[in-house]
């Protein structure tokens, strides 16, 4: 049988961190979280994550080594789910064999869902969401040539605006389990 990986990438505030988690278990699968790999590299440099994170702002090597420790983790993993922003794209890039899923949800619901998260005013938090993903789609497409809007990369592409997250692990796990029958 094929290593069985799946890789769910999305926006902030799509719902993919719930999702993966709730896929990993039902499957029985080790969580990958990216985010957490980013926190250990700022442990590595006895920075806190703030600092490490305007750090990478200015240096393109800390997305760089992320992104390649991320391919290796899941090069050498299988029953694997694993989160990220960009993680589907990347992985297919690297000719790593995962199912591709990106989570979405419109700018209100994401902004909604951040700013009840963080305690913030909605209309902060779209400011704050738009500026990120405009930086990042530029980092993305400069450093990698990947528009993460760009639907062809993915696999499965879902709309959790108005889906309940045991939906949207549903439909997942049922795109796996059929991908990966033996």
């Amino acid at each position: 049988m094929t290593p069985t990986r799946i890789a769910v990438s999305g926006p902030p505030g799509s719902g993919k961190t719930t999702v993966s988690e709730m896929v990993a278990k039902r499957m029985g699968f080790k969580l990958i979280l990216v985010g957490q790999l980013f926190r250990q590299m700022a442990v590595e440099k006895k920075m806190d994550l703030e600092a490490f994170g305007s750090l990478a702002e200015e240096d393109e090597t800390i997305d760089r080594e992320l992104d390649d420790r991320t391919v290796a983790v899941a090069r050498s993993s299988e029953d694997i789910v694993i989160e990220g922003r960009l993680v589907g794209a990347l992985l297919k890039q690297s000719s790593i064999d995962a199912l591709a899923v990106h989570v979405d949800a419109s700018e209100d619901v994401r902004s909604s869902r951040i700013a009840e998260r963080e305690k913030k005013p909605v209309d902060e938090v779209l400011m704050e969401m738009r500026r990120r993903e405009r930086s990042e789609r530029k980092r993305y497409l400069t450093y990698y040539g990947i528009d993460p809007s760009d639907r062809t990369i993915y696999d499965l592409w879902i709309d959790s605006s108005s889906e309940t997250p045991e939906e949207v692990a549903d439909a997942i796990v049922t795109e796996a389990e059929r991908r990966y029958s033996d």
